[in-house]
């Protein structure tokens, strides 16, 4: 049986966005579901698309190249990565061979501009000389600017020292050694135990009576 179908709009979106917005690697993945789904429902199908007919075989001959160019594309890609990834590798251990010898190069032939040239190497500018008034100029003007922005020297920085008002310090004198840090202070002696009393006086003793002189009164 053949079918006439003409495009709806809600197509041309769908190829829209495929082809045009979509990445790559989904825009592949969609032409080629719109391959699949044209054999397998349209096998023999007849299309209008615009002012343009085609069957399903025709269709698909548009199709293809694209699914071949978006392929060929991720080939490249994918061979691009692994290249870039090569030379990365190679520039690791070649760059430093290639410096020491330009190196090699400039000690051994110096300022000779054919010589390096043959090397594709130029030649170092020779360093033109101030004239005397410029060179004073630009003595003067770095003095300024020295002094302009406090710059000292290295001995004159030695001179400079800070100043200190109002601070007194007291020392502080210990008896004994100072104790380590972390160490616990000593525990405080023990009380001494106390004594015994003293023993009591024998039966029939008599404590000598305290004897109190009176003052002598003389008469005037």
């Amino acid at each position: 049986m053949t079918a006439i179908v003409r495009p709806r709009r809600r197509v041309k979106d769908i190829m829209s966005n495929t082809t045009n917005k979509a990445p790559q690697a989904a825009a592949l993945a969609g032409v080629q579901a719109l391959i699949a789904g044209t054999q397998k429902h349209f096998p023999n199908g007849q299309f209008t698309l615009g002012n343009t007919a085609y069957t399903t075989a025709s269709l698909v001959q548009v199709l293809q190249p694209l699914v071949d160019a978006y392929s060929a594309v991720s080939a490249a890609r994918l061979n691009a990565t692994d290249a870039v990834a090569a030379l990365r590798t190679t520039e690791a251990k070649v760059e430093p061979v290639i410096r020491d010898y330009v190196t090699f190069l400039r000690a051994t032939f110096s300022n000779a501009k054919a010589q390096l040239g043959d090397f594709g190497l130029q030649a170092p500018k020779a360093r033109t000389p101030l004239p005397p008034e410029e060179r004073l100029a630009a003595t003067a003007k770095a003095r300024a600017t020295r002094v302009a922005r406090g710059t000292v020297g290295k001995k004159k920085k030695l001179t400079v020292k800070g100043d200190v008002i109002g601070v007194s310090v007291t020392p502080i004198t210990t008896s004994g050694p100072a104790p380590s840090p972390g160490t616990a202070p000593a525990p405080a002696p023990a009380a001494p135990a106390p004594t015994a009393s003293s023993p009591a006086a024998p039966a029939g003793a008599t404590t000598p009576a305290s004897t109190t002189t009176a003052p002598a009164v003389v008469a005037r």
